[in-house]
């Protein structure tokens, strides 16, 4: 079996009348999430910051390159395995941490589904701090598949220690701290609507459910989560430097992953500090407007960090989006909208289906353009197009 098998998969179906119930392109996966969204949910899941430029500069990043095909070599096999941090990911694909997963699907628990789809296609999930489930009911849907934890640095210091050796106790095998999200953007979406779900007591389940953040709130929270709402914006924002990083390597023997790296000079300073990996990210767009694109910061950094991996995230819409990221040196590519789009859908099985296809068009673009595997995709395969 291959991941290009799942077209095949579909055809078959067809033959007894049966047809795709989901989309396939992302344009309509994107037009039929939004009639599916509340518009407050909608707008802080599409939306990005200022006239949204460094968003959509993401995307069109990718259309500036091009794979040059080879032919006679043999792409009948292909292996898009990878091993990261002593596991091995059956493809270099992860599911990129979406603070408002939760919300996404009706129940309000598209975290679970996405841990689910995780556990059926073995493509790891990157689990944000904000979630509407506790980590560890998260953590207990992956099966065999891996799992990382996204951390909001908070300014208390034993929070952050807590919400770390939780991870590491639910089985969690690396941590990703986000450097740029201390603060939140300037996303007009989102102000024009006075929308800022954790303020209304959303996607807090971390901090309601842990020990120490519970011993600083004098109320009850299980009985309104709204309670946690004044002590999470007081602890929230942490603007760390150079000097936190010896206390965040030191509180965890796990893989610690710096998310927010653009600039070369960032990465070998993180790598010469002793992180175990580098996620090259502008947060989608949704942080800061005005940038580069993500994608054109990549080359720089992976050549910056060395032997460390590097993870890529932002503007990832495709297959080919993914085989031009692994091109360009991304040991994993991060999806984002597109899988919360799937949840919007239906659940577990649109998130499963947007995986799957993100996964069958990868497969099948090395199949074609003749590159049986991940070591065949260097800067040298790609072309910049005029």
């Amino acid at each position: 079996m291959s991941f290009g098998d799942y077209q095949l998969e579909i055809y078959l179906q067809g033959l007894t009348g049966v047809l795709p119930n989901l989309p396939m392109a992302f344009d309509e996966l994107e037009a039929r999430a939004e009639k599916a969204l509340p518009p407050s949910i909608w707008s802080y899941v599409a939306g990005g910051a200022g006239d949204e430029l460094t968003q959509r500069a993401n995307v069109t990043a990718f259309h500036r390159w091009g794979l040059i095909p080879r032919m006679l070599v043999g792409a009948t096999q292909r292996d898009l395995s990878v091993e990261l941090w002593g596991r091995r990911w059956p493809a270099p694909v992860f599911m990129a941490p979406i603070g408002v997963m939760g919300l996404c699907t009706p129940d309000r628990h598209g975290d679970l589904a996405a841990a689910r789809a995780a556990a059926q296609t073995g493509v790891p999930m990157c689990v944000s701090t904000l979630t509407m489930d506790p980590l560890e009911d998260i953590a207990a849907e992956f099966g065999d598949t891996p799992g990382l934890f996204q951390l909001y640095t908070p300014t208390d210091r034993d929070l952050a220690e807590s919400l770390v050796h939780r991870a590491e106790a639910a089985g969690y095998t690396g941590i990703v701290v986000t450097l740029d999200t201390w603060i939140p953007g300037w996303r007009p979406r989102d102000v024009s609507t006075a929308n800022f779900p954790q303020l209304r007591g959303l996607c807090l389940a971390n901090y309601i459910s842990d020990p120490n953040f519970r011993a600083k709130v004098d109320a009850d929270l299980d009985a309104d989560p709204r309670n946690a709402v004044m002590h999470f914006v007081s602890i929230f924002g942490n603007s760390l430097t150079w000097n936190d990083l010896p206390w965040l390597r030191s509180v965890t023997k796990l893989p610690l992953i710096l998310k927010g790296i653009c600039h070369p000079e960032d990465a070998r300073r993180a790598v010469d500090a002793g992180v175990d990996g580098i996620y090259c990210s502008n947060h989608g767009g949704r942080q800061a407007n005005g940038g580069l694109p993500a994608l054109d910061c990549l080359p720089d950094v992976v050549a910056a960090s060395g032997e460390v991996p590097v993870l890529f995230d932002s503007g990832v819409r495709s297959g080919a989006d993914v085989v031009k990221a692994l091109a360009l040196g991304a040991s994993a590519v991060g999806i984002g909208r597109p899988y919360a789009y799937g949840a919007a859908l239906a659940g577990t099985e649109g998130i499963v289906h947007v995986l799957r296809s993100i996964l069958a068009e990868t497969d099948l673009t090395m199949a074609i353009d003749g590159y049986p595997s991940l070591k065949d995709l260097t800067p040298e395969t790609l072309r910049r197009l005029n």
